[in-house]
């Protein structure tokens, strides 16, 4: 699959939407009610990660100009789908399991907005950190040439710290919809696959090599930012490299 597909995609849907003026979107700042909360639901999580993601937010503005957000929730590793080749396959995924959590601090641009936070556009900080853990039961043909079940543990962690850019609507006073779309910045990747299964270290390295092209075309920039040949050696990848945050929030203010 071509890197970061997804990611051009949401962009190319979402920016007209950023474009776009509505009737409703243009009401005067004046008009609007001073709400300093705001809870968000993320729904692009569940679009990469699958409907078991379930991330919420909550924005508190502190005046006219700033706001501060934090972010978390439940969510998954990207499903690898069916793999299957002529030495592994993957019986089924006995257990997956994960979380996000993540904070900004944002500054709201009063030079380019006409209308008062958390309406328009903002720069600021981030900070993010995803957790994914997945239990698979595979069948290995290992190199004597007989088949073996394997059953394996996938952990990956992300520490992210980085600059975003965003635009906030807010429709009839009360719903908004926040779209970070760009948001660069430095990551601490981290991922280790264990096994409950005795392997010969030639069958550990074979199982390796398979499942890391899986992930390679499974789960979107892995290649770009995992070190394939200390995985396939040793199941264990620990790099830094660049990071993104792209989100795209529905909320309720209050």
């Amino acid at each position: 699959m071509k890197k970061y597909k997804w990611h051009w995609l949401a962009l190319v849907f979402c920016f007209p939407a950023f474009f776009q003026q509505t009737t409703f979107a243009q009401e005067k700042s004046d008009s609007l009610k001073n709400y300093k909360n705001n809870i968000h639901v993320n729904i692009t999580n569940p679009l990469i990660f699958g409907g078991k993601s379930y991330v919420f937010g909550y924005e508190r503005l502190i005046n006219n100009r700033q706001s501060f957000s934090v972010n978390a929730g439940l969510t998954s590793f990207p499903s690898l789908g069916i793999f299957n080749t002529d030495s592994l396959k993957m019986r089924k995924v006995t257990e997956e399991s994960g979380f996000n959590i993540s904070a900004d601090y944002r500054f709201y641009l009063s030079k380019v907005n006409k209308d008062a936070p958390p309406r328009g556009a903002y720069i600021g900080p981030y900070y993010s950190y995803n957790l994914f853990t997945n239990k698979i039961d595979w069948s290995l043909t290992e190199t004597t040439g007989s088949n073996k079940g394997v059953n394996s543990e996938l952990r990956m962690n992300i520490h992210t710290v980085g600059f975003e850019f965003g635009y906030q609507f807010v429709f009839w006073n009360r719903l908004s919809l926040d779209m970070i779309l760009a948001g660069p910045g430095v990551a601490s990747y981290y991922l280790k696959t264990t096994f409950g299964t005795n392997l010969s270290e030639a069958d550990k390295e074979k199982f390796y090599e398979k499942l890391n092209d899986a992930l390679a075309e499974k789960f979107p920039g892995y290649s770009l930012v995992i070190d394939d040949l200390d995985f396939k050696k040793s199941g264990t990848s620990k790099t830094t490299d660049v990071g993104y945050r792209y989100m795209v929030q529905i909320g309720f203010r209050f």
